[in-house]
């Protein structure tokens, strides 16, 4: 129980946000807002609650003037079940609460008007965050797709690359349709400046996820698949072939000849406590 309780405890509303609701009262739109944040504060606890369930690490919970971002600190190296239920656990909480408020308003305890407006706030946060560009969890989700297929670097960049391109898609058909709407327009800055930040960054990204490979919690891997690399490949070079959620064995090739395979803590070892950063896979093997 007290894990969940935690949860409440990550929850932090950005100073922006406080601004935005003074404005609301002085505007008369404060139940309007009122709203729009219950929905998001439902969305993004629902993140957190799966989370905690999985006890992973909670960074924090931080409520946005257009919607909200629940941070974790993990990297790639949970269960890919897990991660698409954390993920769902936040579109899903929409169901519950198009239900919930369409019993309100039979049951008379709210006006058509309050009904229409939640409904269309509620349908609108879905729809946004199911769209593939990252951070929205439709990009989360993306990301666990092309991990399926490809390396976690290179899934990683490829889902980024995606993002960009439906971002700039979705900012022209918006463009088109409605080039006022103003909020729209925020969250694409956001979203852009997200996407940026997650470039720029990326290569971090990907030694965290070498680094609670090699230092975190050590998971059951679903899967064994091997590395077939040249004894006079750099380290580095085979690391970037590492996948998520399934365990490597490295198998090196001298000439054509098979040399006995390497354990995939060897070759980390190696980078992160040896710093052997730029050393040949053949001398690792060797060094045995």
């Amino acid at each position: 129980m007290n894990r969940y309780v935690n949860v409440l405890r990550k929850i932090h509303i950005h100073p922006v946000f406080w601004a935005i609701i003074g404005l609301s009262i002085l505007t008369a739109k404060f139940w309007e807002l009122l709203l729009l944040f219950s929905i998001v504060l439902v969305h993004e606890l629902g993140h957190g609650f799966a989370a905690a369930h999985f006890k992973w690490k909670i960074k924090q919970i931080l409520l946005l003037p257009f919607g909200g971002v629940a941070e974790m600190e993990e990297h790639g190296n949970r269960p890919v079940k897990e991660e698409v239920i954390v993920i769902l656990a936040g579109p899903f909480q929409h169901v519950w609460l198009a239900i919930l408020a369409y019993f309100l308003y039979i049951g008379e305890v709210i006006t058509l008007q309050t009904f229409e407006m939640f409904f269309s706030f509620n349908v609108m946060i879905l729809v946004v965050n199911l769209l593939p560009i990252w951070p929205l969890d439709g990009g989360k989700l993306l990301f666990i797709l092309l991990s399926k297929y490809y390396a976690f670097s290179i899934a990683h960049e490829k889902a980024l690359r995606f993002s960009f391109f439906f971002l700039i898609a979705f900012s022209i058909l918006y463009l088109i349709v409605a080039p006022l709407h103003l909020n729209v327009w925020i969250i694409v800055a956001f979203l852009l400046f997200s996407l940026i930040q997650e470039w720029r960054q990326r290569h971090y990204v990907f030694i965290r996820f070498l680094l609670e490979r090699y230092y975190g919690r050590k998971n059951e891997f679903t899967s064994l698949k091997p590395i077939v690399v040249d004894e006079k490949d750099k380290l580095l070079q085979v690391l970037y072939q590492f996948k998520r959620d399934c365990k490597h064995s490295i198998v090196v090739m001298k000439g054509n000849a098979k040399q006995e395979p390497l354990d995939e803590n060897e070759l980390l070892h190696a980078y992160f406590a040896e710093k052997l950063t730029s050393i040949n896979i053949g001398d690792i093997l060797y060094s045995y």
